[in-house]
C-alpha cells in the first residue's frame, strides 16, 4: 500500500486513455504533495502483519488469489504507464473509465492478497481499512486537481466515477481538448510501478512459504 503515496502526484501529472488527452498546467504550478498520513501507513504495515500472522494458504486459494492480483497489477501499470508525473491531467486510459485507477488496483490487489490468504473473513476489516484510509484522502487530491486544473478537471470531475468504473469512456468537451498518450513502458518504469509487482511477488513468496510448498500434502 505504502507505493500509494505517489497516487496523488501521479494523478496531477497526468495520463492517457485508449483515445486519451491530457492537459499542461501553467508554467510554475505547484507540484502535488498531499499523501498518507503517517499513522495510516503505519496502520496499514499493522494490517498486513496480522493478515500474514493468521493466513492460511493452500494451493488452490494461492492459485485464485494470484489470478486477481494479476488483474489489480495489470491496472495499476497501466495508470502508470500513461501518467506524465506533475504536467498534466489523468484523463485517459483507465482514467477515463475511473478517476482512481490506482487505488483501485490496490484495492483489488489487497482482495486478491486475502483470497490467497485464505482468510475470507479478513475481507470486512480491509474494506473498513480501505475506506478509511483512501475515502479522504480521494476527497482530499479531488479539491486540490480542482484548484490546479479549474473548469477542465471539473467537467472530468463530473463526467466520470471516483472509484467504480463505468462502461464508455470520457470524451472531453470541445473547450476542454486534450493531446493524446498511450502506454510507455518508459513512464511505467520512471513511476516506479515496478515496485508494486515486486511487492506482490515478495508477499506470495511469504504465502506460498507459509503454505508449507505447492507440493505439501493436503494443499
Amino acid at each position: 500500500m505504502a507505493d500509494d503515496r505517489n497516487e496523488a502526484r501521479r494523478r496531477g501529472a497526468g495520463g492517457a486513455r485508449p483515445c486519451g488527452r491530457t492537459r499542461t498546467p501553467p508554467t510554475g504550478s505547484p507540484a502535488l504533495k498531499p499523501g498518507l498520513p503517517t499513522t495510516r501507513l503505519g496502520a496499514a504495515w499493522i494490517l498486513a502483519i496480522a493478515f500474514f500472522w493468521i493466513a492460511r494458504p493452500t494451493r488452490l486459494s494461492l492459485l485464485i488469489g494470484a489470478a486477481v492480483v494479476l488483474l489489480g497489477l495489470v491496472l495499476r501499470g497501466w495508470a502508470a504507464g500513461v501518467l506524465e508525473k506533475d504536467r498534466e491531467l489523468a484523463v485517459s486510459g483507465p482514467y477515463a473509465c475511473t478517476r482512481n485507477p490506482l487505488y483501485l488496483g490496490s484495492f483489488i490487489i489487497g482482495a486478491g492478497g486475502i483470497i490467497a490468504g485464505g482468510t475470507p473473513w479478513f475481507g470486512l476489516l480491509f474494506l473498513a481499512f480501505f475506506a478509511w484510509m483512501y475515502g479522504s484522502t480521494m476527497e482530499r487530491e479531488s479539491g486540490t486537481l480542482a484548484d490546479r486544473f479549474g473548469p477542465t478537471y471539473l467537467h472530468y470531475r463530473d463526467s466520470v466515477p471516483v472509484f467504480v468504473p463505468r462502461r464508455g469512456r470520457y470524451r472531453p468537451s470541445p473547450d476542454h481538448e486534450l493531446p493524446t498518450r498511450t502506454f510507455s513502458v518508459r513512464r511505467y518504469l520512471r513511476n516506479r510501478e515496478y515496485e508494486a509487482l515486486l511487492g506482490a511477488l515478495a508477499a506470495f513468496g511469504l504465502l506460498a512459504l507459509k503454505a508449507g510448498g505447492w507440493g505439501a500434502p493436503g494443499r
